[in-house]
């Protein structure tokens, strides 16, 4: 285990938090969102990998390397950096990682090189009718002094922040059909809870086209028969119930992000469960969320809030071509710049993949 890298300098990261990146105010407590590459902001991608790293770290995932950078942040089209920036006291809030289905690129078997294709089998159909709507997300993560668990109100709209920019994506780029990603659960979550929580997933959001399988499915050992007999209820709404009560018993809650997700759509699909030996152990649950067919009352609190400040077809214009062209640039290879404490930082692009 590797010890974390310093904080980066606020100075540098200020100095890559350019108007070009900044895409929207979000509509609760007035952060920032930003997005960004390792390309062209090597300061910032170090301080988000730190970020990450200790956030993951902290639950009993994480890559084990000072800071949590990976091939997919440096390649030469890399994943684009989306993050919320609290420009009062000057810190990165949260983020995501995303790719458009466009800007994949495909090995020599036509399998798509997607950061979670050691994890899924994608079918022909899912590459060929889905993947090229698609933006997939990952690396989600709320910096841990942000987490509304550990500080109260104020990390209480963190994830809410990052929405509005995934909610933004939306209206930039307007041909964006699905999300498609997956949500975490560490190996210090109750079992018990944990079970519950899967077959609650697969019962409401099934994928009964398999579009998506994992190549080595979770083995839970789950009695299918009581928990049928469990989750009784006739709807959603009534499941839920029924979880929530059953998963608080435990001493537990039901993971943030996961919650959030069963929130947004009810046409959601669940693609089934994968260990990441690449990253701590955890369990990883593939999902799609289709975007027309999100919640409005999430519409409105995420996209709408967006085109009330009507941004101008020239400001739209400019950030697709952000956040979807493709780079020309060779690799990235993070350079040695120096950290808050006038340390040089060493390449964080190595990573065992």
């Amino acid at each position: 285990m590797e010890k974390i890298i310093d904080p980066v300098s606020k100075e540098l990261i200020k100095s890559e938090l350019t108007v070009q990146k900044r895409v929207r105010t979000t509509h609760k407590a007035n952060n920032e969102i930003y997005v960004f590459t390792a390309h062209d902001s090597p300061n910032l991608m170090r301080e988000v990998g730190r970020l990450r790293e200790i956030a993951f770290r902290h639950y009993g995932g994480g890559t084990g390397l000072e800071a949590d950078i990976d091939k997919y942040d440096t390649m030469e089209v890399p994943y684009r950096q989306l993050i919320v920036w609290d420009p009062e006291n000057e810190e990165i809030l949260g983020g995501y990682r995303f790719i458009y289905g466009s800007d994949v690129e495909y090995d020599e078997e036509g399998k798509p090189m997607l950061a979670t294709a050691h994890l899924y089998n994608f079918s022909q159909q899912f590459i060929d009718e889905f993947l090229p709507t698609t933006v997939e997300l990952g690396r989600s993560f709320v910096s841990l002094e942000y987490q509304s668990t550990l500080l109260g109100r104020k990390g209480i709209f963190a994830l809410d922040n990052l929405w509005d920019g995934l909610g933004a994506l939306t209206v930039i780029d307007p041909e964006i059909e699905y999300f498609f990603g997956k949500v975490t659960m560490y190996g210090t979550y109750n079992k018990d809870a944990r079970n519950m929580i899967l077959f609650f997933l697969n019962k409401h959001f099934p994928d009964t086209l398999k579009l998506v399988t994992p190549i080595e499915p979770l083995v839970t050992g789950t009695n299918i028969e009581k928990m049928q007999q469990l989750f009784h209820g006739k709807s959603f709404k009534e499941d839920y119930k029924i979880l929530n009560k059953e998963v608080r018993a435990l001493g537990y809650n039901i993971p943030p992000l996961i919650n959030a997700y069963m929130g947004l759509s009810p046409t959601m699909r669940f693609f089934g469960t994968a260990i990441n030996d690449e990253f701590g152990e955890v369990e990883e649950s593939g999902i799609l969320i289709r975007i027309d067919q999100i919640l409005e009352e999430k519409r409105a609190r995420h996209m709408d809030t967006y085109m009330k400040s009507k941004p101008s077809k020239r400001f739209l214009i400019r950030l697709k071509r952000m956040i979807t062209s493709k780079t020309t640039s060779r690799k990235v290879t993070i350079p040695k710049t120096k950290t808050a404490k006038g340390n040089a930082v060493t390449d964080l692009s190595k990573r065992k993949d």
